[in-house]
């Protein structure tokens, strides 16, 4: 959890024909799957894609990360340019001491990630819901962690060709021991 204070700020009351002043406050932020599916909800795009976000889209992912008590989104904008770049080496940072070893990016399409599939892969490795709290990065580390550990016990991934040609092969087989054609 990330805990930001916003300064206070004074302002000029043109109808009381005076200065006010709105106290400094402080705001809980948490990166997580639950602030990842309501910024979803709202755009309906997917944030984690590498197309930019506008100010308000960022602002909305902040009044989405914000944990009770809750914070007016016109608050919000009393953020600092420093409070802003504290938030986003937040969101970057990798919350755990897992390590992976990198592996060659594979060219090609890649999946889209959202919020529905990183849903989809913990109810696949039977993570516990509560973990959707957890800081984004924390919880994607958690989750490669199952893959790579179910990959060791399941044997090596088969690629596309090497299926297509393992079926051939079967058909083949299977076709000669019944004489049949097909």
């Amino acid at each position: 959890m990330l805990i930001i204070t916003v300064q206070g700020l004074e302002m000029w009351d043109e109808v009381k024909e005076r200065f006010s002043n709105e106290e400094s406050f402080q705001i809980n932020l948490e990166h997580s799957l639950i602030s990842l599916s309501k910024w979803e909800s709202k755009f309906e795009k997917a944030f984690l894609s590498d197309s930019e976000k506008s100010q308000e889209e960022m602002l909305w992912y902040i009044y989405f990360m914000v944990i009770p008590p809750e914070v007016s989104f016109e608050k919000l904008s009393r953020l600092s340019a420093e409070n802003l770049q504290t938030i986003n080496e937040y969101i970057d940072s990798k919350q755990t001491a897992t390590t992976f070893r990198e592996e060659t990016k594979k060219k090609g399409r890649q999946e889209k990630i959202t919020a529905e599939l990183i849903y989809y892969w913990m109810l696949s490795f039977n993570i516990p819901h509560e973990f959707a709290n957890w800081h984004l990065n924390r919880l994607f580390a958690l989750i490669r962690i199952f893959g790579v550990k179910q990959s060791k016990t399941t044997g090596k991934k088969v690629s596309r060709q090497e299926l297509a040609e393992n079926n051939r092969r079967l058909n083949e087989e299977r076709r000669a021991k019944l004489g049949t054609s097909g």
